[in-house]
């Protein structure tokens, strides 16, 4: 059973309400909103409205991930991804995209720019110790099992 929550949300843009693809989709497409179409030159990357503000519960974050059909296709990738919308911000929800391709990419008012996923959250209270319990892998990282 899928969890469902009420997320109040202003959409200041014509275009749709982030919407998900499928009926088991985790992102909600969320949709580009502007004036005139903006060219991402390569290795560029801007800021790029969507004209939607959302409120949402304590305990919840939204996250602004890529969507793997820009990044394959066209090399449009979000920069900080997964970017954070913490509950309490309630200013307008941009996506910075950038252009990894090797040509000119041209976003347009109403294209589909990035996903948009609601997952609760925990809020952590430290625990300062002397020393962390042992495990098999340790300190080991960045590559330290191998590559086969």
């Amino acid at each position: 059973m899928i969890d469902k929550i009420q997320v109040k949300i202003v959409n200041k843009s014509p275009n749709a309400l982030p919407s998900y693809g499928t009926e088991m989709s985790a992102g909600m497409d969320l949709r580009a909103w502007l004036k005139k179409p903006v060219v991402l030159q390569p290795m560029e990357r801007t800021l790029i409205p969507t004209g939607v503000y959302i409120e949402l519960p304590e305990g919840y974050e939204c996250q602004i991930r890529p969507r793997s059909g820009l990044a394959l296709k066209r090399g449009l990738t979000v920069l900080n991804s997964p970017g954070t919308i913490d509950a309490d911000y309630r200013g307008e929800v941009c996506v910075i995209l950038a252009n990894l391709s090797n040509t000119a990419q041209t976003i347009e008012n109403g294209e589909r720019i990035c996903q948009m996923v609601v997952a609760k959250h925990s809020v952590v209270v430290w625990q300062q110790v002397d020393e962390l319990g042992d495990t098999e892998r340790g300190a080991g990282g960045f590559g330290h099992t191998g590559t086969k």
